[in-house]
């Protein structure tokens, strides 16, 4: 028979990673640990995107620090291996950030709040994540004017409700916490907005948003294709669109039985191109759009282009070798609930994750946080990531190792405050380099100096 560790037993384990790192030794940050340039770093992350949209990558990272931040994992990836870690390992999402948490519909259409972008996702130390996070809640909090001492608070709360949380799930059936929900969403006031943003948001919604009816010789011909806007999103050619939709041979089969008959009775109607995000520009991003019963029953399938994770170099990993696959599986692992659709592909040598395209989906907008917003935000942020993280890891381990003082909140209180000073300082980096956008560049400088 396997012998298996108590409870009590991996909260010792937990406990004694303090050894190995002490939680006030959070804090430390130095740049003159790298031994590399940040931008380098960005240029090297750029190899293989289409190159007609790098330009519009470097644009969306110079408009602020924030978004500089949001494109900027390699170089975040690099910083934290320079730092000892606790060896506590669970999945990570790997790209934590205010904006990367939102809505969206659950397999049975009711509306659900949860981390939603898991590009970067791998088994990693849980502190990774929570650096991020908490640096993510200073910037935004700087973007939109909110003093220091309220930044610092908001990263106290996003700690003190993880900490909470992980010793809640330490203690509960295994079962029970998997099951477990957050029933308060509609009290936190940026996480109502995005509900609200969601439920107008609905598969009708997006088929007006982003088709218009097909026409030859300027007769309606009674189907609908994709509304050209680009870079944005452009149409395919019949031969790029022939091959996305022969991938869909190979998606079909690592569904589930059942959503394999259901996907079954959609017929493809249109294939194009999308830009998304910040981090994913110049990635290949298609959208299949299918009809149902009929043309009020639309399907919007993303196929996004998975990059190994940027972590990947820096910790030793042993999961699926398809990139697509390993987002579906980190995204399982650390959602509640998870979209049906969701699977991986394969076109010429490049790997896919395939699911729905905004399915109800809305994200937190940074001027939502204004007021007592970031406040009541960091601490949902501070449940949903410790839930993530026991459903996937050990939360007796992560109990164990926090305990229940505020030395580990404060270590990475400090640390979020010096690594969104950083990041403010690679953002000016990237304005003074060849990179930058001239008219952004030069009106960001301005405005900082």
């Amino acid at each position: 028979m396997i012998e298996h560790s108590t409870s009590e037993e991996r909260r010792a384990v937990g406990q004694s990673r303090r050894k190995q790192l002490r939680r006030q030794d959070h804090c430390h940050w130095q740049a003159k640990q790298r031994r590399y340039n940040p931008i380098a770093l960005l240029e090297e992350s750029m190899r293989g995107r289409v190159p007609s949209l790098i330009a519009l990558k470097y644009e969306r990272m110079a408009a602020s620090p924030f978004g500089f931040f949001r494109g900027a994992v390699p170089i975040m990836a690099a910083d934290l291996s320079l730092l000892p870690h606790t060896g506590i390992v669970n999945q990570i999402c790997g790209d934590a950030h205010v904006r990367n948490l939102g809505a969206y519909a659950a397999p049975d259409g009711r509306l659900v709040f949860d981390i939603n972008d898991f590009d970067e996702t791998i088994r990693g130390p849980f502190e990774w994540d929570l650096k991020r996070l908490a640096t993510s809640l200073v910037l935004a909090g700087r973007e939109i004017g909110i003093k220091r001492t309220q930044c610092e608070e908001a990263v106290h709360s996003l700690i003190a409700r993880y900490r909470k949380y992980v010793d809640m799930f330490a203690k509960m059936p295994v079962l029970e916490m998997a099951r477990y929900q957050v029933h308060r969403l509609q009290r936190i006031s940026p996480v109502s907005t995005a509900l609200l943003k969601a439920e107008r948001s609905t598969p009708i919604h997006t088929l007006e948003q982003l088709t218009v009816p097909a026409t030859s010789r300027g007769v309606e011909t009674g189907k609908r294709i994709f509304k050209e806007s680009k870079p944005l999103l452009t149409r395919l050619s019949s031969a790029q669109a022939r091959a996305v939709l022969a991938s869909l041979h190979e998606y079909r089969r690592n569904l589930l039985p059942e959503r394999q008959h259901f996907f079954a009775q959609y017929r493809p109607v249109d294939v194009g191109f999308k830009v998304v995000g910040t981090g994913s520009v110049g990635l290949r991003d298609y959208l299949v759009y299918f009809e149902g019963n009929g043309r009020g029953d639309p399907l919007f399938l993303q196929i996004k282009e998975e990059p190994e994770s940027a972590y990947a170099k820096y910790l030793e990993y042993h999961g699926p070798h398809h990139q697509g696959e390993r987002v579906a599986d980190g995204q399982r692992a650390m959602q509640f609930l998870s979209d049906p659709f969701l699977g991986w592909t394969t076109i010429g040598h490049r790997q896919y994750l395939v699911r729905q395209l905004n399915d109800h989906k809305a994200s937190i907008e940074v001027e939502d946080l204004k007021g007592p917003g970031l406040l009541e935000y960091a601490e949902m942020c501070g449940e949903l990531l410790a839930r993530g993280h026991s459903r996937s890891g050990d939360a007796c381990m992560l109990a164990g190792y926090i305990g229940s003082g505020k030395r580990f909140a404060e270590a990475i209180m400090k640390f979020a405050d010096a690594y969104a000073d950083q990041t403010e300082r690679d953002w000016q980096a990237l304005l003074k380099s060849r990179h930058a956008p001239m008219k952004t560049a030069s009106r960001q400088v301005a405005k900082s100096a």
